[in-house]
């Protein structure tokens, strides 16, 4: 055991909370997962910053809220100059390693503004996200050229998966009974098996990727912190064999909903209704296609999680590697008549969040669960803790999670907060949103969950009394509701209008504007005695710029 240990950040994209058994799942056992949490603190209550891949994972990745960043949605890029936690790790001497997603887009104008060689190694890693990348995999859509980021494709192809496109062809694909070649982009095609064995699907060699480098990295000999980022169980949904028919319509289990919320009298809500993907969600034969596939790549990913697990205790890098399980947001699968994700019921914003920290300080919280409010953005202040970093509190707004992982004080929130920009969606089209105004923002105190809709009404949820959310009471007159419509909106303007864009401000730089006097800055003093009486030093020993 290293008193710097090793980070292994693992993040499944798209994987709901409660659709692994350690939190719940009447079906779907994950002993994996849970063999983990059995070591570790489970997380209740962890909330991503955006209910959307692009702007959840920037805040991860830099420990700040979207409003911060910037990066509001897939494919806005993360402006060159914000710092991440990469770059906050490599000053401390540890590695910040990448291998699968991050869905980052770099800023090419800011690069080229500034005269940024792309292919530089600062450039790299500006556009990887402050990452090095050991190999990237953001997964690719139907019509994608050959990924140059990833190697995947080449890996297919040595392997005698050749075709103009073997990522679509082979992973994202199926074959029916005629020999028939399927898109799994076609939700009819997702209880198809992938075309491609289990050992040679996505999560399967992103696995392999990951000893790979921590293979390499022992020859390196500084400590890292390797995000292994999968990108199943986002769609396209579609599982080799034998997870694609490992479940069916039995293991169901059925849609949070109810015909009340169709009648829904916001404007908002109801074009979320109206738009394709939550019209398809809401339709009973596509939830029974494609939930069995879904459950499937969760129980593959788990196997997988138990391969690499197991490695890593015979290999000896358990003892000193903390394992971290997460997601980047949810999956509505039919629930409240939506599908994807989007919007802030607890399937989409809410998080599965399990640490493993096998440091001695951690033994006293090993197996327990933590019903504390934590935030996506917590984790880049933990991985600096644990690696040594310095704090940066001028900089990251996340909280070191260390306290609750050693079961000591110092950790305290009172409200998660998730922001999302809808501007390119079809319920903007339908409504006539503005991009400026095509924003919600959702605080959550425990109980009380208020989302703040530009131009509408808000919405409210009362989950101590309404744990489904099933009952919208962002119009109610009742006196109690009122009160707290009023309270959450106040501690959002509160929230927005905190300081927090000070990320050129090093300890020195503050600690010099708190020296004004000692530098000859001399403001308000009447004359020498004011002075000396205020700083206790003599006038006379005063040597202002210039003055010998």
């Amino acid at each position: 055991m290293s008193d710097r240990p090793n980070v292994l950040w693992i993040m499944a994209d798209q994987l709901r909370f409660d659709y692994l058994s350690c939190y719940g799942h009447p079906h779907l056992h994950t002993p994996h997962i849970d063999a983990l949490a059995a070591r570790g603190v489970r997380f209740n209550n962890a909330y991503v910053q955006s209910p959307v891949c692009g702007p959840s994972r920037m805040s991860a990745y830099t420990g700040r809220y979207v409003r911060s960043h910037g990066s509001t949605w897939n494919g806005m890029p993360l402006r060159i100059g914000e710092p991440t936690l990469g770059d906050h790790l490599r000053k401390a001497g540890a590695r910040a390693v990448l291998v699968g997603k991050t869905h980052m887009t770099a800023d090419a104008e800011g690069m080229a503004w500034l005269g940024i060689d792309p292919k530089s190694e600062i450039g790299v890693r500006r556009g990887e996200c402050g990452f090095e990348p050991f190999e990237r995999d953001d997964g690719l859509h139907p019509d994608s050229p050959r990924q140059n980021w990833s190697a995947y494709d080449d890996y297919l192809v040595a392997h005698g998966f050749e075709s103009e496109n073997p990522w679509e062809d082979f992973a994202n694909s199926g074959v029916d009974d005629d020999g028939e070649l399927l898109s799994a982009w076609l939700l009819k095609n997702s209880r198809l098996a992938a075309n491609v064995p289990e050992e040679h699907s996505e999560t399967a060699y992103m696995t392999d990727r990951a000893m790979a480098f921590m293979k390499e990295a022992d020859a390196d000999g500084r400590p890292w912190m390797c995000h292994l980022s999968y990108i199943k169980p986002h769609w396209p949904y579609i599982v080799p064999a034998p997870y694609h028919d490992m479940y069916g319509p039995e293991h169901i289990i059925p849609p949070v909903r109810s015909e009340e919320e169709l009648a829904t009298d916001h404007p908002l809500v109801a074009a979320y209704h109206k738009a394709r993907v939550c019209k398809s969600f809401s339709r009973d034969h596509v939830r029974e296609h494609v939930i069995p596939a879904y459950m499937g790549l969760i129980k593959q990913l788990d196997d997988n999680l138990g391969r690499l697990f197991a490695w890593m205790d015979e290999t000896g890098r358990s003892e000193n590697t903390i394992v971290v399980v997460t997601s980047d947001h949810g999956d509505y699968m039919g629930d409240h008549w939506m599908g994807d994700k989007d919007f802030y019921h607890e399937m989409a914003v809410k998080v599965p969040l399990i640490i493993c920290d096998p440091r001695p300080g951690a033994e006293a919280t090993r197996g327990t669960v933590s019903d504390e409010l934590v935030e996506m953005i917590d984790l880049a202040p933990t991985f600096m803790n644990a690696l040594g970093c310095p704090a940066k509190p001028h900089v990251i707004e996340g909280r070191d999670l260390t306290p609750l992982l050693h079961g000591t004080d110092g950790f305290s929130r009172r409200y998660a907060i998730s922001e999302h920009d809808y501007h390119w969606s079809d319920m903007a089209r339908t409504l006539e949103q503005p991009q400026e105004e095509a924003h919600t923002t959702m605080i959550f105190d425990g109980r009380w969950k208020y989302i703040r809709c530009e131009g509408f009404r808000p919405v409210l949820f009362d989950l101590e009394t309404d744990p489904q959310e099933l009952t919208d009471l962002g119009a109610s007159e009742a006196a109690e509701h009122v009160e707290v419509r009023a309270r959450l909106e106040a501690a959002l303007l509160t929230w927005a209008t905190r300081h927090h864009t000070r990320i050129t401000a090093t300890p020195e730089v503050l600690a010099r504007q708190k020296r004004a006097a000692d530098s000859g800055i001399l403001i308000g003093f009447w004359d020498e005695a004011e002075y000396e009486q205020a700083t206790g030093k003599a006038f006379d020993d005063l040597k202002p710029m210039g003055r010998p």
